[in-house]
């Protein structure tokens, strides 16, 4: 924009407003370069954090390891089911198609698997507390290649300490689990020496607490020959074994003592939970399963559908029309910068610790409750800051943020559902072989996952099943997808704000199978030009996946 110095009676320039006008726009202009200065500083910021904390959690064991071992147990507890009498060859066969041939043999692979995962991971935590206690706690001059953690203070050095002790000493506890429970795997298999001696070098480590190494002189007394049952043997398995493990350790025991109406009711009560134990497998096996077969054959019918009708096709509906973008990629890295990193990973984390909240949390209600009210918080103000940012453009043309509860926005949101399982259980599957057991995940699985408060489970259920996808939705599909519409195709537009919705959950380990999810969602947006499609598919598949974990975690209990 021009202004002019020029009298309008004898064309003499008029100085002392020219002069005001002429500092007005350099003032204007002196504004403009430092908040522009700002922003670049504020997105290298966010780009050095982001990759730092995938770099991260590169080393950061996977959670679906841990799913592993709980689908494990169900297996496991499953297998001691007997069917009623004359009904043997019917419920096998089933039997056999839900656990396996050899359940015990599966079981035994996956616990040394994550026995000889934990340990490497115990060993890189204690290498890292150590390199903590040895450095200078100032930041160096001379940057090191690729740190372990980042140069720190007094105050941040102690606060990584202890997160790390806290890492080593759960790592030296889930290694003492495991070694009991790969004790009695082995003996159940008539492997009693390697059991024995399992159990021997349990009881000899100084790291662990010492009600392991109780456990561990209980289950050698049990399986030894001649056996001996130590003190207080049967209250120490029932504090510190669980669900078949503890059912195998208990019957060994009274059978030894000749206690035939205590073996008898836990035989009762280990029936009991075998049959449940196998319908929460059909359950978590057959109905994703079914779901999946439809969205194998959905997503068949569509891609030949689009081969022979083409343009007139589902798929091809709206998939080369962007939309009328009135801003610029300043606006769209001031949201992200600004709204998403600025107030989830600075602001909203230093409000939170103010706040006189107990920690670590008592229960797993405050911890859920502390989980919903952080994702609220960092909603409400990346929101603020978009409101602000396209408010000078309103209104915004009728394909912006269209709520529409007519139309096929709900066969659009169930069929993206069905057709993002297999795509994304496939991209899963390469994805483990592909980081073999790292690359961090998100703690809410585990929290959900362990948790068997309802009340708790309510509480995530809210944050990702309703927050998570009104929130994520709104600022993904809703606002950048339609925004790189400006300098990108359609399709350009879907892979871009797929990559950054996968990465902006900093696991790496989530990346590709949270970028094949991105994907489908961007195509249910783009095709139904409505948000309540892909808030749908996003509710959905994260309601599967909580209900899933919490059906795997109650057969711990």
């Amino acid at each position: 924009m021009a202004f002019s110095c020029d009298n309008a009676e004898g064309g003499k320039p008029r100085r002392r407003g020219c002069k005001a006008n002429a500092l007005h726009w350099f003032d204007k202009g002196k504004e403009m370069t430092l908040k522009r200065l700002g922003l670049i500083i504020l997105t290298l910021v966010a780009i050095l954090f982001a990759g730092s904390s995938l770099l991260g959690s590169w080393k950061e064991p996977q959670f679906q390891s841990r799913l592993e071992l709980y689908q494990t147990n169900i297996v496991l507890q499953a297998a001691s089911w007997e069917p009623p009498d004359g009904e043997n060859g019917n419920f096998k066969s089933l039997q056999d198609a839900l656990l396996g041939v050899k359940p015990l043999e599966s079981a035994t692979k996956q616990y040394q698997e994550a026995r000889k995962s934990a340990e490497t991971n115990l060993e890189k935590a204690k290498k890292q507390l150590a390199q903590l206690m040895s450095e200078p706690a100032t930041t160096p001059t001379t940057p090191k290649p690729q740190p372990e953690f980042p140069p720190a203070t007094n105050t941040s050095r102690q606060l990584q300490q202890q997160q790390l002790q806290q890492s080593v000493n759960q790592l030296q506890k889930l290694t003492a689990e495991l070694d009991l429970r790969l004790g009695i795997l082995q003996a159940q298999q008539e492997k009693t020496n390697t059991a024995l001696e399992i159990w021997k070098k349990l009881q000899q480590r100084p790291d662990i607490n010492p009600e392991f190494q109780k456990v561990a002189a209980v289950l050698s007394g049990i399986w030894s020959d001649p056996p001996r049952i130590v003190p207080n043997a049967e209250q120490l398995i029932q504090n510190n074994l669980e669900g078949w493990f503890r059912y195998i350790t208990l019957a060994q025991v009274y059978q030894l003592q000749q206690r035939q109406d205590a073996f008898a009711k836990l035989e009762a009560v280990q029936q009991e939970a075998a049959e449940q134990a196998l319908l929460k497998l059909a359950f978590i096996g057959t109905v994703p399963a079914l779901a999946a077969f439809l969205g194998l054959a959905l997503f068949i019918f569509l891609v030949g559908q689009r081969v022979v009708k083409g343009k007139s096709a589902l798929l091809a509906q709206n998939s080369d029309v962007g939309w009328s973008t009135p801003w610029t990629g300043e606006t769209i890295l001031q949201v992200f910068v600004v709204g998403f990193f600025l107030m989830g990973q600075i602001l909203v984390p230093i409000t939170i610790s103010l706040l006189p909240i107990p920690r670590p949390a008592p229960s797993v209600r405050i911890q859920a409750l502390y989980v919903l009210i952080s994702y609220l918080l960092v909603a409400f103000g990346a929101l603020l800051v978009l409101y602000f940012s396209i408010k000078r453009f309103l209104p915004l043309p009728d394909d912006w943020f269209r709520f529409r509860l007519r139309g096929k926005w709900f066969l659009w949101g169930l069929g993206g559902y069905c057709v993002a399982l297999p795509l994304v259980v496939i991209v899963s599957l390469v994805n483990q072989q592909l980081w073999q057991g790292q690359g961090g995940s998100n703690p809410l699985l585990q929290l959900a996952l362990e948790s068997q408060d309802t009340v708790a489970l309510g509480i995530f259920f809210s944050t990702a099943a309703i927050a998570a996808p009104i929130f994520e939705e709104l600022l993904f599909r809703g606002f950048l997808l339609p925004s790189l519409t400006r300098y990108l195709p359609v399709w350009g537009s879907i892979l871009a704000s797929s990559f950054l919705f996968a990465a902006a959950h900093l696991s790496l380990s989530e990346i590709l199978p949270l970028f094949a999810l991105g994907i489908v969602l961007g195509i249910v947006y783009t095709r139904s030009r409505n948000l309540l499609a892909p808030m749908l598919l996003h509710s959905l598949w994260n309601s599967g996946t909580l209900l899933s974990l919490f059906v795997l975690g109650s057969s711990s209990q």
